[in-house]
Order: C-alpha cells, then sequence, then structure tokens
C-alpha cells in the first residue's frame, strides 16, 4: 500500500492503522489547496487497484482541514485547558480556604496577564506555559495551599499522560486534547474527596499533627478512590479494545490519565499540602467555617 501511494507523490503522506487490523487505515498527507477531492479519490483507488487488484478499495470519509483552522482549534484547545486549570484553582481557594476574594483577584489578575501575552510574538504552547508559571507562583505567594496542591497534581496527571502518548507514537489531535480536559476533571473529583474528608479531619482533630490528619484522610477515602478508578478503567478499557479507531486515541489516553490521576490523588496532591503546611493557617481555615459538632443543647 506504501508502495503504492508513493508513486502519487503527495507530500508528507503517513499510512496508520485504523479500526479492524489489515482492513482499514489511515492516510495523512499535506496538500498545496489545490487538490481536488474527485481526482485524488480516482487517483488514490486507481493506484490501490493496481497494486492490489484482487481486493477491492474504497474510500471512506475524505476531510481536508486548512493550517489555519487546524492552528485556532490547537490554540483554542491550549487556551481552554489553562482557563479549566485556573478556574477550578479559584473554587478550591474558595471552597477549601474561604478566600473567594484572593481566588477572584488572582483569576483577574492572571487573565490580565494571558492578555498581554497576546501581544507577544510566543506561540500558544509557550504563553500557556507560561502563564501556568505565573499561576503557580501566585498560589505560593498568597499561600493558597490547598490550590496550588491540586494544580500541581493536575499538572502532574497532563504532563505525565502526554510524555506517555509522545513515548507510544500517537498524534496529539482534538480528541487527545478533548480526554485531557476529560481527564482535568476527573482527577479533581479524586483530589476533592480527599481535600473534603481532610478539612473535616481539621475540624474534628486539630491538636492531631498534620501529617497524621493528612494520612487518616487519604486512609479513609482509599477504598472509594480505588473502586471507582477501577470501574472507570474497566468501562474505558472497553471502549479502547471494541470502540474502533475512531476514538482509539481517546480511550487511550483516558487509560492512562485514570491510572495517573488516581496515583496523583494519592501521592502528589496531598504531599504538596504537607510540604507548604502552614499549621495555623489551616487552623484559622478551619475555626473560620461553621461545622456541627454535639452540644449539650443539641447541634451548634
Amino acid at each position: 500500500m506504501k508502495k503504492a501511494l508513493s508513486l502519487l507523490l503527495l507530500p508528507g503522506i503517513s499510512t496508520q492503522c485504523f479500526g479492524e487490523v489489515g482492513r482499514d487505515y489511515l492516510w495523512r498527507f499535506s496538500s498545496n489547496g489545490e487538490l481536488a477531492a474527485v481526482k485524488f479519490r480516482s487517483d488514490v483507488l486507481g493506484a490501490l487497484g493496481k497494486a492490489s487488484p484482487d481486493n477491492p478499495v474504497t474510500i471512506e470519509r475524505l476531510e481536508a482541514v486548512g493550517p489555519k483552522i487546524g492552528d485556532d482549534l490547537t490554540n483554542k484547545a491550549l487556551e481552554a485547558l489553562y482557563y479549566a486549570i485556573l478556574l477550578i484553582a479559584v473554587y478550591i481557594s474558595g471552597r477549601f480556604e474561604q478566600r473567594w476574594m484572593a481566588g477572584a483577584i488572582m483569576a483577574a489578575a492572571l487573565w490580565g496577564g494571558m492578555y498581554l501575552l497576546g501581544f507577544t510574538a510566543l506561540g500558544m504552547g509557550w504563553k500557556v506555559c507560561l502563564a501556568l508559571l505565573i499561576t503557580l507562583l501566585v498560589c505560593w505567594r498568597l499561600k493558597l495551599n490547598f490550590a496550588l496542591g491540586a494544580i500541581v497534581g493536575l499538572l502532574h496527571d497532563v504532563f505525565i499522560t502526554l510524555g506517555i502518548l509522545a513515548m507510544l507514537g500517537v498524534e496529539i489531535d482534538l480528541n487527545v486534547v478533548a480526554a485531557l480536559l476529560t481527564l482535568v476533571g476527573y482527577s479533581l473529583n479524586d483530589t476533592i474527596i480527599v481535600y473534603d474528608r481532610l478539612r473535616e479531619n481539621l475540624r474534628a482533630t486539630p491538636d492531631l499533627p498534620f501529617i497524621s490528619i493528612i494520612n487518616a484522610a487519604i486512609n479513609q477515602t482509599l477504598s472509594r478512590t480505588i473502586l471507582t478508578s477501577a470501574t472507570t478503567f474497566l468501562a474505558t478499557l472497553s471502549l479502547f479494545i471494541w470502540g474502533g479507531g475512531v476514538i482509539h486515541d481517546f480511550a487511550l489516553t483516558m487509560l492512562i490519565g485514570i491510572a495517573v490521576g488516581t496515583f496523583s490523588s494519592v501521592y502528589v496532591s496531598s504531599v504538596i499540602l504537607l510540604l507548604l503546611g502552614d499549621t495555623e493557617q489551616y487552623t484559622r481555615m478551619q475555626q473560620d467555617v461553621e461545622y456541627e459538632k454535639p452540644g449539650e443543647h443539641g447541634v451548634v
């Protein structure tokens, strides 16, 4: 097949097994915009027909994506990933540290920084990396430790998943980006459950060492985390095996991300809190929030 298509002199053509092995294939190539769809179909079918006359060939789908459209989609996907992480930081700052104002100020400042970076000649990838670095520094400076731990955990999930996909030779397309955005929400769900139990333990046993409180919170949520991740992994594995080539890369990204996200919720996000631990801050936090506790006259 490759030898037959090489005679057409299509620039940068690549052949990839797609769907059922030995039956479906995906071809990608560059075009100067002058290639007519009808002529392309006839040329490809003719070349493959001569190479293998006993095997009938059909073209199921032909798509053309211009360079500007491709760049716009990639930039919007990266920008969406950044703003998703930023809004998550604001939510966690208010939800667990009762610092909505600090979170709002941080979001406004970082949005302004992203706007100013838009006037530079940097690519969107570099802009997002710089904005994420600034976000981490702002969270550290404002002592938004819960938000910082969650963001580090999310970046851990995204970068390790991308690294494994790169090692496997998977192309990073919009399906993969969609899976990464899904993983951001999935991993955050686990992290928030651990954080919520940690906050409850801070209220119930504020005199214990912070490391003991974190350890108890992780152990109390560990069975739930493992069961949830295992069932989600099995469902995604079914999509990976029987879902077909259309969602193959999406399912593969989800499989990797579920494993990495479960690891980060237990071993990364909470450890960041311990490393940045400000016991007085956590004590003030749990004292500032109203909570239920047994009293002499009922519930306070």
